[in-house]
């Protein structure tokens, strides 16, 4: 049977990509940010997980305002990346695991949840940027991918509750795949961040924290928030803590902390890293 090993929070904003085109690594704005990823890099190189279950925000790579669907995942045999501007060049497409998406399509679709599934996908820097920071220079090209995009742009976005559901009900689709392998699953984007208005630079260090450790001890706790709420303590952009929970709701309910780091501000936004193992 399937085995979900563990979850992995992480911001995932283009600066990041262009640092790492342009090997920003020791610069004094970038390094403690970058110094951050070796743990996490070295669990994974240890656990070997077959796939990686990648939940972002599409930013109108894919989807646009004109057609956002709340919940979209990938089921197509690779996941192309495009030029999508902030200087990131393009890198190569990232295997997909049809079989396995389908799977989880499926027992979702079952459980109630309304889905748009993708047999073709382009993904953008929510979900390539997380990927170059977790495999750098893809040292494991073999890791399988599956997208899972969530409308946190076009309100109305989902709330807390709908996207730790989701993830609960994900992680049962994964655990009653009948294959041997291993998975783990990364949510992406935050911490606080508001990119424009009056507030445009908000950031909110204490509701960061109190979040990254409810995550990991209680995250029920997050659940009774609304979508006004959110932007009200975390920005407008900080409503992508919604990806942290669905993440969070696919493991078990007790987890292990492995790593954690807070990093701000990094290009107007506060990065948030966990690194969960799984206990079931």
């Amino acid at each position: 049977m399937a085995k979900i090993v563990g979850g992995i929070t992480t911001s995932h904003i283009p600066a990041i990509g262009k640092a790492i085109a342009e090997k920003d690594f020791e610069s004094h704005y970038w390094k403690a940010f970058f110094d951050s990823y070796p743990p996490v890099r070295e669990w994974l190189d240890e656990v070997k997980p077959d796939v990686a279950v990648v939940i972002y925000n599409d930013h109108g790579l894919n989807f646009f305002l004109n057609a956002m669907p709340t919940f979209a995942i990938g089921a197509a045999q690779e996941y192309r990346n495009e030029d999508e501007g902030w200087g990131i060049p393009e890198i190569p497409p990232f295997p997909g695991d049809p079989k396995l998406s389908w799977h989880i399509i499926e027992s979702l679709m079952a459980e109630e949840f309304d889905l748009t599934t993708c047999q073709e996908m382009k993904v953008d820097h929510g979900f390539t940027v997380p990927m170059q920071l977790m495999w750098p220079e893809r040292r494991s090209p073999e890791v399988r991918t599956i997208p899972v995009c969530v409308n946190t742009v076009q309100h109305p976005v989902p709330s807390p509750k709908r996207c730790y559901d989701m993830g609960k009900a994900m992680g049962r689709a994964i655990r009653s795949y009948g294959e041997d392998v291993k998975v783990v699953i990364i949510g992406t984007g935050g911490l606080s961040h508001q990119l424009e208005g009056e507030r445009a630079g908000f950031l909110n260090q204490e509701f960061d924290e109190y979040c990254m450790e409810k995550i990991v001890e209680d995250p029920v706790a997050l659940l009774d928030y609304s979508i006004p709420d959110l932007v009200r303590l975390a920005g407008s952009q900080g409503v992508e803590l919604v990806l942290w929970l669905m993440m969070r709701g696919a493991l078990s309910d007790k987890v292990n902390l492995l790593h954690k780091k807070y990093t701000i501000p990094i290009s107007n936004t506060a990065a948030g890293l966990l690194l969960l193992e799984n206990l079931d």
